[in-house]
């Protein structure tokens, strides 16, 4: 019986998350040529086809959406038995504070990874809307880590990247030509909810809120039913959602900030290095220094 190298394994899971191989390989720091040889050499050895290539990207196969399951598992099993050897000495607790736009997207992988490279880590997240309570708590002591969304150029934190605060509305419904303009957002102290109302108070647009909730999952249903319009970061549009370029007044930009208290322990600082070093706020960082070579003036 053959064996499954782990790294052709763990380029199959990238691969199949991302769905295009320009992207994975960015998220693996290697060339696209390399991916591509990797899941032709995986294939050879599972004796089927994973995927199919097309124009716009790559899908599974049957038989992929098989090994996808089984080589996630393996992957899990293979980092904690493995970290619990390399990393058995690194322990404490871990508090660590953000949105829950990073906690349910970006940082999903890094945790898990996290989690499982640590085992005798205690990691404990806490969500919140207010960028800048999250940013106090660990100025007090009481989070070691905050990733946060705060304002372009504010003061404090490690930037690693910038986006823009973008409206949007579903797809299959008009809520942004009602009048007075509905919308869907975080409940009082949300940095969304704040940059909206100034933006529609400067402009002297009517509004109210129509809908609100303490969870993204929430804001983002309410806009795909039609009860409003949302305010998202730009990077964060997903399906079923478009931005309303036109009509409303601009919104702000905002840098993805990372705080750390003065303080921290080993594993906090792994944690810490994890995020930095992650392919995705790496390209993100790099976008922003860009963007300030390039700013007139």
């Amino acid at each position: 019986m053959r064996d499954l190298p782990i790294t052709l394994l763990r380029t199959f899971v990238v691969v199949a998350e991302t769905l295009n191989l320009t992207v994975a390989a960015g998220r693996l720091h290697r060339a696209p040529s390399t991916i591509s040889m990797q899941l032709s050499r995986l294939e050879e050895l599972v004796m089927a086809e994973l995927l199919e290539r097309g124009q716009y990207g790559v899908r599974l196969t049957p038989a992929g959406e098989q090994l996808r399951s089984h080589a996630q598992q393996l992957l899990n099993l293979h980092d904690r038995i493995l970290g619990s050897f390399q990393n058995a000495d690194i322990a404490g607790k871990v508090r660590f504070g953000t949105h829950d736009q990073y906690a349910t997207r970006s940082l999903t992988p890094l945790l898990e990874a996290f989690v499982l490279n640590y085992p005798e880590a205690r990691l404990e997240v806490l969500c919140d809307h207010r960028p800048h309570y999250l940013a106090s708590l660990v100025k007090e002591g009481k989070l070691d880590i905050a990733l946060v969304e705060m304002p372009v150029l504010s003061e404090g934190g490690l930037r690693l990247g910038r986006d823009e605060l973008v409206w949007v509305r579903s797809e299959v419904h008009a809520a942004h030509l009602r009048e007075p303009l509905p919308l869907a957002v975080f409940v009082e102290g949300c940095y969304h909810r704040d940059s909206a109302r100034q933006a529609l108070e400067r402009t002297e647009k009517s509004y109210r809120i129509a809908f609100t909730s303490q969870s993204r999952a929430g804001v983002l249903a309410a806009v795909r039913a039609g009860i409003g319009v949302g305010v998202i970061p730009r990077k964060t549009l997903e399906a079923g959602m478009v931005v309303v370029e036109e009509g409303l007044p601009p919104l702000p930009r905002t840098d993805t900030t990372l705080f750390v208290a003065e303080r921290v322990n080993e594993a906090t600082a792994r944690l810490v290095h994890t995020i930095e070093e992650s392919p995705q706020f790496t390209r993100a960082k790099m976008d922003t220094e860009d963007w300030h070579r390039r700013r007139p003036g």
